[in-house]
């Protein structure tokens, strides 16, 4: 019997759960016990940082997340901070990170042209913030898209604007992916037209066979799917002949649903070709899992 503390986990907890406990073909009682100890752990983990920041849960809980803001500065390509003090991550991109005092990592190529970027855009100006789903993350951080006037006067959205140069990458959650067919057409036009990142080697699009030297990374996969199935009600995308070596998608089965739900079913993909982004790990070959519909664009319809 598993831990039941009363606590709904987020989406990124619960995706590591599932990994956790049905992140192959074959299941049993040890990813069981494993995924229910993880639940626990999680569980645990949030009630405690509950009890250390009661002020911030308690706002979090009442939904007082701002409307408006002055920013006062930019973090990075994709974080900014506001004069009240409050941290707000641009959700649905992903800008190249920065050090920011990460021992033995290194920033990824034009990390500070996205933050001076950002910092031109928004820095000591009046922003609007629009939220589509979660409002706070794990760090505390709003999770809002940023509006802001321009001296033209027309009003710029933000994340709209990082991609159309080029200098971030749509980025959505399960809990967070309202406007992400939107992003993603502001990302297709800057990767075709060679803009910002999308000139440098680091952010190319990767066919299946190169997965395995970026496992550990955020990445884009283009291919064609070999063999489509599911079992254990796990969804399989695999794109070569052996799945114990070769790059395959994962879609836990709750996830599965999802798919179906906006008319993607995970198992009548054999044959065709689609591009797929997420981060990289390696379980038997290297492995993406798959939580959300828009992380999946199918190319030959």
């Amino acid at each position: 019997m598993g831990l039941d503390l009363g606590v709904e986990l987020p989406a990124h907890h619960r995706d590591v759960i599932d990994r956790i406990g049905g992140g192959g073909p074959l299941g049993g009682r040890g990813r069981r016990r494993r995924a229910a100890a993880a639940r626990a752990f999680y569980a645990g983990l949030i009630v405690w940082q509950a009890a250390l920041h009661p002020a911030g849960a308690a706002a979090a809980d009442r939904g007082e997340t701002p409307r408006r803001g002055v920013v006062e500065r930019a973090v990075d390509g994709d974080t900014v901070v506001l004069a009240s003090g409050r941290h707000v991550r641009l959700v649905g991109i992903q800008a190249p990170k920065l050090a920011l005092g990460r021992p033995d990592f290194r920033a990824w190529p034009l990390a500070g042209e996205a933050k001076a970027a950002l910092d031109s855009l928004v820095a000591g100006r009046p922003v609007a913030l629009d939220y589509d789903g979660r409002r706070v993350d794990r760090h505390r951080r709003l999770l809002a898209h940023l509006r802001v006037g321009a001296p033209s006067g027309r009003t710029v959205w933000v994340q709209a604007e990082m991609l159309e140069r080029g200098l971030a990458r749509a980025y959505s959650f399960a809990d967070n992916r309202k406007r992400a067919a939107e992003l993603l057409g502001f990302e297709r036009e800057a990767r075709a037209a060679k803009r910002g990142i999308w000139a440098h080697p680091f952010y190319r699009v990767l066919g299946p066979d190169e997965t395995g030297a970026s496992v550990g990374a955020f990445r884009i996969v283009e291919g064609r799917v070999l063999d489509a199935s599911i079992v254990g009600g796990r969804g399989y995308l695999n794109f070569g002949p052996d799945w114990r070596t070769d790059f395959t998608v994962s879609i836990a089965p709750r996830h599965v649903a999802r798919f179906r739900r906006a008319g993607l079913d995970p198992a009548a993909l054999s044959g065709r070709r689609v591009r797929v982004r997420g981060w990289l790990r390696r379980f038997n070959g290297p492995m993406m899992e798959a939580t959300h519909p828009e992380q999946l664009e199918v190319l030959d319809r």
